[in-house]
């Protein structure tokens, strides 16, 4: 025998003995369960979810959670609202509830995105979008405040006030568009009243609790 017939021989049966050996141990495994992070997710609405399957990745959030993957945000939905059909090609998402000031009349929560102009701004493209419904003109700068809500700032404008319906638009602006997302409530009865505080109306109410979920999906 040869010095090298030696030497191929000698690996020959070290190859055959690791494939052995990784064979066993991949037969003896193959059911263990893969030990994931302990880490864990948070979800808009404050519950967490913890990795599972063979790739670790978080499951998706219950409901009411939602992720909206054409805005690129995750949000709670309040209670009681449902999915309905968009009003205009600017939304996004819809939602209604009956109204507790108006079972008849549905309180409503929409989320429309604007595009921003290269040669515009956020500011003009939130102007030329706040339209007053009845006068179909752009709504006064009286009209237009801010709030924080969550992690955002958001510009607030009193959209309309007629016949019983208060609407109010929240505004995020990042990079190249806005995110519009309007309450409506309806039945209000002292709608005209300047006292009256339309963040507690159930709408302006159930968006702002939407609002404060609000984050990356």
């Amino acid at each position: 025998m040869t010095m090298k017939t030696l030497v191929l021989g000698i690996l020959f049966i070290v190859l055959v003995g690791i494939g052995g050996l990784i064979y066993r141990n991949a037969v003896e495994h193959a059911n263990n369960p893969i030990a994931c992070p302990m880490d864990a997710k948070v979800c808009p609405d404050g519950t967490s979810v913890g990795r599972v399957g063979s790739s670790c990745d978080f499951p998706t959030c219950a409901p009411p959670n939602v992720s909206l993957d054409a805005i690129g945000l995750a949000y709670a939905v309040p209670e009681g609202f449902s999915t309905v059909g968009p009003p205009d090609p600017a939304t996004v998402v819809a939602y209604e509830r009956p109204s507790d000031l108006s079972p008849s009349e549905p309180a409503s929560i929409i989320v429309r995105r604007y595009a921003i102009n290269a040669s515009s701004t956020a500011l003009a493209t939130i102007q030329a979008t706040a339209i007053g419904g009845t006068s179909g003109e752009p709504v006064p700068a009286t009209a237009y405040s801010s709030a924080n809500i969550g992690t955002h700032r958001f510009t607030v404008v009193a959209i309309e006030r007629f016949e019983g319906v208060v609407t109010t638009a929240y505004y995020l602006a990042r990079g190249t568009e806005v995110l519009r997302f309007d309450a409506i409530d309806r039945g209000v009865f002292d709608w005209s009243d300047p006292a009256l505080d339309v963040s507690s109306l159930p709408a302006a109410s159930a968006l702002r609790a939407l609002l404060a979920t609000l984050q990356a999906p």
